[in-house]
């Protein structure tokens, strides 16, 4: 199965932290190394979540990797309050580009409401151009970030009254689960991702047991005892914390 990454941040190689954070994971901060853990993991392609600058010269990725988000972050407001005033024509220029692949909101960073009128002609040309608007939903990475800003709910009342742009609901709204699901299976024009929902180097079986207490079988449906199917896209179960058991004992 050929995976595609929907969603990743690039930050710059002459940054500290960034390499220390990398290596942390067991990983480096270079578009050389994730280049090979993609070929590792079968992934044949990356979209990149815009940060930092909307000038397309920025944005400029190695076309056989990335398609890229631009983001409309800290740089969408003039001196921290108002919109700058070409926002439109800026974003335009990155729609029109084949590599630019949709557009990227930050709502509890910025503090500004999904239904705030400076929006709106990006929802427009998300709709001409036939490309999604990427939301970040649920939590912040900092505390100064505004939760109410990032609910579900913000992303509910903006795609009922834009029905013709699609929205992606970034990071399934974590934490606020419940309400993403409503607004995902209310609205047709939403979709979501699950990024950022496990970070770093995750053992799921001493997750499940950890998270959950939970030491047995688990499944979606029937089944619950057999063996798991080799491949992740296979329909089956999981008997997390009983693979050393024969199906007869797991009974």
């Amino acid at each position: 199965m050929k995976i595609i990454d929907a969603h990743l941040h690039l930050f710059p190689t002459d940054e500290d932290w960034a390499e220390e954070s990398a290596q942390r994971v067991g990983h480096h901060n270079s578009i050389e190394h994730l280049r090979e853990v993609y070929g590792q993991l079968d992934m044949v392609h990356g979209v990149v979540m815009g940060n930092r600058s909307l000038e397309t010269d920025y944005h400029n990725y190695p076309a056989d990797l990335f398609h890229y988000c631009v983001g409309l972050d800290s740089f969408l407001l003039k001196g921290g309050k108002q919109p700058i005033p070409d926002l439109a024509e800026r974003v335009e220029e990155h729609l029109k580009r084949e590599n630019c692949c949709g557009v990227k909101l930050y709502p509890g960073y910025n503090k500004v409401w999904l239904s705030d009128e400076m929006y709106e002609p990006v929802y427009e040309l998300a709709a001409r151009y036939d490309k999604p608007v990427a939301v970040h939903m649920g939590l912040t990475a900092n505390a100064r970030a505004h939760l109410k800003y990032s609910h579900p709910l913000a992303l509910d009342e903006v795609a009922a009254d834009h029905k013709r742009t699609r929205f992606v609901m970034c990071h399934f709204g974590n934490p606020f689960l419940d309400c993403a699901a409503a607004v995902v299976e209310k609205n047709p024009n939403v979709a979501t991702d699950l990024s950022g929902l496990l970070e770093g180097r995750v053992d799921l079986e001493d997750y499940f047991r950890e998270q959950a207490g939970y030491e047995g079988v688990v499944c979606t449906d029937w089944g619950i005892v057999e063996d798991p199917d080799p491949e992740l896209d296979s329909f089956g179960a999981r008997p997390y914390g009983q693979q050393d058991l024969t199906v007869t004992e797991r009974h």
